[in-house]
C-alpha cells in the first residue's frame, strides 16, 4: 500500500542529488524528529491543507514502504491509541522507494488529492 510525503521543492530536489530523503516534515529533519511524518491517501489533503496552508508547491511523493530499509510504524500523534494513526518512517527515503514524484500545486480551494 502507498503512503504519501508532501515534500518541498528544494528538499526533494536535494534528496535526489544525495539518494536519499531526510526531511520529517517542514523546517524539521529526520534527525531532529526521528521520524519522517507520512500520510495515507485519504488523510493527504487534510495534511496539506493543515501544514502547508501557505505553500503554492510541494512535491508529493508516492513511497512503497516494502522497499524501504526502515520500519513504518502506524501511530497517533497525539498518543491516544483511539485516534486517528499515520504512518511514520524510522529512517531515510531511498530516492528508489519513491515511485512517483508529483509537483503538486495549491488551487483557490486549497489542496485537493489526487493532484491533477
Amino acid at each position: 500500500m502507498t503512503i504519501y510525503h508532501a515534500a518541498l521543492p528544494d528538499d526533494w530536489r536535494a534528496a535526489q542529488a544525495a539518494g536519499g530523503y531526510r526531511v520529517s516534515t517542514r523546517g524539521r529533519t529526520l534527525e531532529e524528529e526521528g521520524f519522517i511524518h507520512a500520510s495515507h491517501d485519504h488523510q493527504v489533503a487534510a495534511v496539506a491543507n493543515r501544514f502547508y496552508a501557505d505553500v503554492d508547491e510541494v512535491v508529493l511523493l508516492a513511497i512503497e514502504p516494502e522497499s524501504l530499509d526502515a520500519p513504518v510504524i502506524e501511530e497517533s500523534p497525539t498518543g491516544v491509541a483511539a485516534d486517528e494513526t499515520f504512518p511514520h518512517i524510522y529512517g531515510p527515503i531511498p530516492v528508489a522507494a519513491v515511485v512517483s514524484a508529483t509537483p503538486w500545486r495549491r488551487g483557490a480551494a486549497g489542496w485537493v488529492f489526487p493532484p491533477g
